[in-house]
């Protein structure tokens, strides 16, 4: 079994007070002049086969991109090339790539050892089939190994199906309908968990396109907090009880607001008082904090773990469900002959193709042998370090930290403001207030990539085991000119 990529874990309580200070002072930003200089002479003129390209998209492709990720500031650029570390534009133009996909490249983008295998199942088999091919189950058995809690598994297509398929099943296992998620969690974008997303308390806010009468079973908690936890699970007593609650288990939007290390047992020990499930969605930390995954690191058992983006190996078809047996009964396809129990209504006809499932297994294998969590984590360690050494050494309230190779530099705070049901008066101003940090984001994501740096909305960077400490100057030289470039904004 490879490490944990967590070396030492961090204190959110300090965290959260920095990211409480960071939100209260005046917003930092790149300056006015110097973004506009990057738009100009770095965006227009270096990038200009990106900007035609996406302007010709948008007559046919709404906002001219079809990925949450790729609405950047001033405009999309286009990728042509990924591989390790690198990212390549169809300009030519080179970038560190800390966005990786959203996180699923724990090896590096395009691993030759992961390609070549997919390559020769390509010629063998070809991509699907609709029927069963061997690899489902070497990849369930690879997965089931790492992770104790995971007795059984079943390939989806994503992150987003997964957390549909795991709330029908523990409906139906405990015969209760309610669903508690952590405030400000993001568990996909289907109907019932489209709710308090981004910044605890914003409820349906954010959910435009659904009808409120859907959330009628779904409650949000407040992170970190096991006391409003326990309050919502007595409140749901008298509504029929809790089916499930479900948590990012670093903390919501990957740990951009981080939980006591105590935190997911404390989660565990209520569910099991209450009688919910326990959901981990493991989408980013499954096998990016270590084979065993967050539950593995905190020493938990949850009753189903959702799983994305890594177990198809970066490939299409990343997602899935696992649990422990008695629960994921009330989970099979057609050929189930037992009529005792009804069974969650879950499909895919691309789920778990001959492709995915190569890429997956292969991917989790070479994890495991070159130790490669562990060497992302890091690498994570000593680039939040430089970066605390730049926040330092130009005096800015930013507030960087990581959990392995989750790394945050938060600029802004955009997704530590909560909204305060009781105050509805101070609501809109929240809002407002949240876009306009959103905004900066933008501005300061814009920056990097001008210097050659690709990050996740300007706030989140996702480091790999093909980062080598050789680049680690060069990256930092990169962000502070950013960083000497910004300036309180009036």
């Amino acid at each position: 079994m490879s490490s944990y990529a967590i070396a030492s874990y961090p204190d959110a309580k300090e965290i959260t007070r920095l990211l409480d200070d960071l939100i209260k002072k005046p917003i930092y930003s790149i300056r006015r002049d110097v973004l506009e200089e990057y738009e100009r002479e770095y965006f227009d003129k270096k990038c200009w086969k990106s900007k035609e390209m996406i302007n010709v998209a948008k007559e046919l492709i709404p906002g001219g991109v079809q990925h949450n990720l790729a609405f950047n500031h001033p405009f999309p650029l286009v990728i042509e090339k990924a591989q390790g570390c690198y990212l390549y534009d169809i300009d030519g133009n080179r970038y560190y790539d800390f966005l990786q996909a959203g996180g699923p490249t724990v090896l590096g983008s395009n691993p030759p050892q992961v390609r070549e295998k997919v390559i020769e199942l390509l010629n063998e088999c070809g991509p699907s089939t609709g029927l069963f091919h061997e690899y489902e189950y070497k990849l369930a058995k690879k997965i089931s190994d790492s992770m104790p809690s995971v007795e059984m598994f079943r390939m989806l297509g994503s992150g987003t199906e997964a957390c549909m398929g795991a709330i029908r099943v523990a409906r139906l296992a405990t015969k209760k309908k309610n669903i508690l998620k952590m405030g400000g969690a993001y568990h996909g974008w289907s109907d019932q968990l489209a709710y308090g997303i981004r910044i605890p308390g914003s409820k349906w806010t954010q959910a435009s396109g659904v009808p409120r009468r859907i959330f009628k079973n779904t409650r949000e908690f407040f992170p970190n907090d096991l006391n409003d936890l326990e309050r919502k699970l007595k409140i749901n007593q008298l509504r029929g009880g809790t089916a499930a609650v479900l948590i990012e288990p670093v903390g919501p939007e990957s740990g951009t607001r981080p939980l006591d290390f105590e935190f997911n047992k404390g989660v565990e020990a209520l569910c099991r008082k209450y009688g919910a499930l326990l959901i981990f969605d493991e989408v980013v930390t499954g096998f990016r904090l270590g084979l065993g995954g967050a539950q593995g690191y905190f020493g938990v058992s949850p009753d189903l773990t959702i799983f994305g983006k890594v177990v198809a190996g970066g490939y299409p078809g990343a997602g899935g469900l696992g649990g422990k047996r008695e629960i994921m009964k009330y989970l099979s396809s057609g050929i189930s002959g037992d009529a005792k129990h009804k069974k969650a209504l879950v499909g895919g006809t691309m789920a778990a193709t001959p492709l995915s499932c190569v890429a997956g297994y292969y991917a989790l294998c070479e994890i495991e042998r070159t130790d490669a969590a562990k060497k992302a984590g890091d690498f994570g360690d000593k680039l939040i370090l430089g970066l605390q050494k730049l926040i330092d050494k130009y005096k800015l309230p930013f507030v960087a930290f990581n959990q392995g190779s989750i790394c945050h530099l938060e600029t802004v705070g955009t997704m530590h403001f909560a909204i305060d049901w009781s105050k509805p008066w101070k609501i809109r101003d929240i809002i407002n207030e949240t876009s306009i940090r959103k905004r900066e984001m933008e501005h300061m994501g814009a920056a990097y990539t001008a210097e050659g740096i690709i990050t996740l909305a300007g706030s989140r960077l996702y480091t790999n085991a093909a980062y080598q400490d050789e680049m680690l100057p060069d990256i930092l030289e990169r962000f502070e000119r950013v960083f000497q470039n910004v300036e309180k904004l009036q």
